[in-house]
């Protein structure tokens, strides 16, 4: 059962109304344990970066100006996430983006809501009234966001997938055998649509792969660190 934990970074609100992607992340799970393999990149936007959302995630038109343009990674991108269930938070907004870029592309499929789990409305759902933001259920949940002083996509899945497993039914979820023989609710697994793909190749920069670490490092107890 594979599952693709993402999110992007954007321009702006607006897909409808010229903002664009500019950074993607994507953690991958398997039957609800992070498998180590992720997807990263930057994406030009081909426009000028608003000041407002330069002040949201800090990657700047010079920062941007050397890296790829979605329909370079489009490809890589779409067989890294493959038909498999994609978390996300508040997924209406990035799917909107995702889509709004595919759209502009030959030969690449719309990405249905259907395949989205999204975390706002599991939060919302668990618990009513709270703020569902992620720091917030960061908080909630005890887990060390300090990393996260500006956004960035792939910082921000990662700090997804340990919350989507917290609230799917904490980090053991699905174990607890003797619970449910007991008659206790768990909450059920969603179903995926494919098998778990075949690792594909994706070389990440030295300093994200230096950025990782270090995030990884001050991680308490991140499950993608255990060997079980």
């Amino acid at each position: 059962m594979r599952e693709i934990v993402l999110d992007t970074e954007t321009t702006g609100f607006k897909a409808n109304e010229g903002d664009r992607l500019v950074e993607i992340g994507c953690i991958e799970l398997v039957n609800h344990i992070p498998t180590g393999r992720h997807y990263h990149v930057y994406v030009n936007p081909e426009r000028a970066m608003p000041e407002d959302a330069f002040k949201v995630h800090g990657l700047s038109d010079e920062f941007l100006k050397d890296k790829p343009l979605f329909a370079t990674v489009a490809r890589e991108f779409c067989d890294f996430i493959g038909e498999d269930m994609l978390v996300i938070h508040n997924a209406a907004f990035d799917l909107s983006f995702l889509n709004a870029e595919l759209a502009r592309l030959d030969g690449f499929p719309h990405i249905a809501m259907e395949r989205a789990i999204d975390t706002v409305r599991l939060a919302r759902g668990k618990f009513p009234g709270a703020q569902v933001s992620l720091d917030a259920l960061c908080k909630r949940f005890n887990i060390d966001n300090s990393a996260r002083i500006k956004h960035g996509a792939l910082l921000d899945a990662e700090l997804l997938a340990e919350v989507y497993l917290e609230l799917i039914g904490g980090r053991q979820q699905g174990l607890g055998l003797a619970g449910s023989e007991a008659g206790d609710s768990l909450v059920a697994a969603p179903q995926m649509r494919g098998p778990a793909r075949p690792p594909r190749p994706h070389q990440a920069s030295e300093a994200e792969q230096a950025a990782h670490a270090a995030f990884v490092a001050k991680l308490k107890d991140a499950v993608w660190l255990r060997g079980d």
